[in-house]
């Protein structure tokens, strides 16, 4: 057997590559004019009213029962999204207490969201599929979360600030008078990085930041977006250009436990420097 990685929807990892490393995904909550459906589902932003929420502990106690039956006697890394946005990880705190296995299952903090939470799990997951220990696989996702690096532009902050994501300090930027703000993640907490006026320099400065973060040495990549192909794939078409040493390079849609926090039109880069070998 080998050590069993656990995560949650918002990871958004492609489902073959999930299903390839035996990955086990934990859903969030995503509700729909109260209606729950599952994070992956298409949605109309337009017409409804859309919250999410964390599993709860009794759902994750469930899910590690079952990796760690999964892996025998190897153990267990869950790796969710940053505790600063979501529930959680405070939720998998309370699963492990309940379950009693401090020792055979170890919760990694990935201090991102999205692909950033992502790539922090294809790191400990092909660290276990090597036949990695369980303090190899837990050092691996750590080790990502340390080096990851997210950039997300939004057209408005307006729902991120209301779902408390970004604190009201940072209201100006999500005004009339800003038309692209341009957020990052930073020990797990979502702060504004800087401003643009229009779309196009929006993007320039995201790529830009992402070619600085990426570094020389080459790096695992992620471009997320909410119904924003042609701009994601210009956005990769530009990486590929800057970043000639990129190891990987993973492109999705926002699923909607993000979404409805980002808006239409968010464009995200995610950045691992030394990949998630």
């Amino acid at each position: 057997m080998s050590v069993v990685v656990v995560t949650d929807s918002s990871a958004s990892l492609p489902v073959e590559l999930s299903d390839e490393l035996g990955i086990v995904v934990v859903p969030l909550h995503v509700l729909v004019d109260g209606r729950e459906v599952t994070d992956g589902d298409e949605i109309d932003y337009s017409s409804t009213t859309v919250t999410t929420s964390a599993p709860s502990p009794g759902e994750l106690c469930a899910a590690y029962r079952r990796a760690l039956s999964l892996s025998g006697s190897d153990g267990v890394v869950a790796v969710h999204l940053s505790r600063q946005l979501s529930a959680t990880w405070e939720a998998g705190r309370q699963a492990i207490a309940e379950l009693g296995a401090d020792d055979r299952v170890r919760l990694v903090d990935s201090l991102s969201a999205g692909l950033g939470t992502g790539l922090a799990v294809l790191a400990a997951a092909r660290q276990a599929r090597e036949g990695g220990s369980l303090d190899r696989v837990f050092a691996a996702a750590e080790s990502a979360a340390a080096r990851g690096r997210a950039f997300i532009m939004v057209n408005r902050t307006e729902q991120l600030r209301r779902g408390g994501r970004l604190s009201t300090a940072a209201a100006f930027f999500g005004t009339e008078l800003v038309t692209k703000p341009l957020l990052q993640l930073v020990d797990g907490r979502l702060e504004l990085r800087e401003k643009a006026r229009t779309r196009s320099k929006a993007y320039a400065k995201l790529v830009a930041a992402a070619v600085d973060a990426a570094g020389a040495e080459g790096a695992a990549v992620a471009v997320q977006h909410l119904g924003a192909p042609e701009a994601a794939e210009t956005i990769v078409t530009r990486l590929m250009e800057l970043l000639p040493g990129i190891r990987e390079l993973i492109t999705a849609e926002f699923g909607p436990s993000l979404a409805v926090h980002l808006g239409a039109g968010a464009v995200g880069v995610l950045v691992v420097p030394g990949g998630c070998d």
